[in-house]
């Protein structure tokens, strides 16, 4: 891939990142005031009294203004675990990766390098393009003659480097938002939650009678958001070890079969001294 390529794709990527957080912001909107603010959730259909019993719609618009936010955390989550399970789906390739390991394997000791790449060809994905890269460089090596043996298995280990360096940032992109959504979701949480006590204990200052209405509004609110917090940045704890862990063994499967590849080369060497 060209750098222009490479640049214009890397753009798209930040493009939609951008523009994913934003229509989550929308959709979290419009959900928080037409359809939690809806007047029938309330009693009296006053959005600004007491939520009917049991209606958890109500409820959760009590939480105030930080809701929408706390949703939309939760809406961005989900397009990006939507995301990553595509993109890593698409760098997997098409069958099981130790199978096709194994395969690439028993070609190689079989010295079958043109059936290693069809291989290569018909698996596609992140491994499959790194071992196609080394398969090609270890085709041209077996024909030079000029090369001495230490410096084509530095070649062919740097074409590993090169192509691994390629497909590595694709696996890894937009991992950070799990992190970070981790990280903000409770403390914007934790934001609405001391809004909300604050507002409780507004109402308990009062002289006279606590406003009952005020005190129940700041306690709901305070608890909503609560729940909101922790459980988007449960979820992406969650999220985020599954994707890192799911990485990590693409990223031990190219190494694995790129040091079987180095392995056999080198053997093929020795053999024909």
């Amino acid at each position: 891939m060209s750098k222009q390529g490479s640049s214009l794709k890397e753009s798209l990527q930040n493009a939609f990142a951008a523009s994913a957080i934003l229509i989550a912001f929308v959709v979290a909107y419009l959900l928080f005031t037409n359809v939690m603010g809806n007047p029938v959730n309330f009693e009296g259909g006053n959005p600004k009294g007491s939520p009917l019993e049991g209606n958890y719609l109500g409820i959760i618009y009590k939480g105030g203004f930080i809701v929408p936010i706390l949703i939309t955390c939760l809406l961005v989550l989900f397009i990006f675990i939507i995301e990553r399970a595509i993109t890593l789906s698409r760098a997997k390739g098409k069958g099981q990766l130790n199978v096709f390991v194994r395969q690439l394997q028993t070609l190689l000791a079989e010295d079958k390098i043109e059936e290693a790449v069809e291989a290569c060809d018909k698996q596609k994905g992140s491994l499959a393009n790194v071992m196609k890269a080394g398969l090609v460089r270890y085709r041209d090596l077996q024909n030079d003659k000029d090369l001495e043996k230490d410096q084509k298995i530095l070649s062919i280990q740097k074409s590993f480097e090169e192509a691994t360096a390629l497909e590595t940032p694709m696996l890894s992109k937009n991992m950070v938002i799990f992190s970070t959504l981790a990280s903000i979701s409770v403390l914007i949480g934790l934001i609405g939650t001391v809004l909300g006590m604050i507002r409780a204990f507004a109402a308990l200052a009062q002289s006279g009678a606590p406003d009952a209405l005020a005190l129940s509004t700041g306690i709901s609110e305070a608890l909503v958001n609560t729940a909101f917090g922790i459980s988007g940045s449960a979820l992406s704890i969650v999220t985020f070890n599954y994707f890192t862990t799911t990485i990590d063994g693409y990223s031990f499967k190219i190494d694995e079969a790129g040091f079987s590849l180095t392995q056999t080369f080198a053997a093929s060497l020795k053999s024909s001294k």
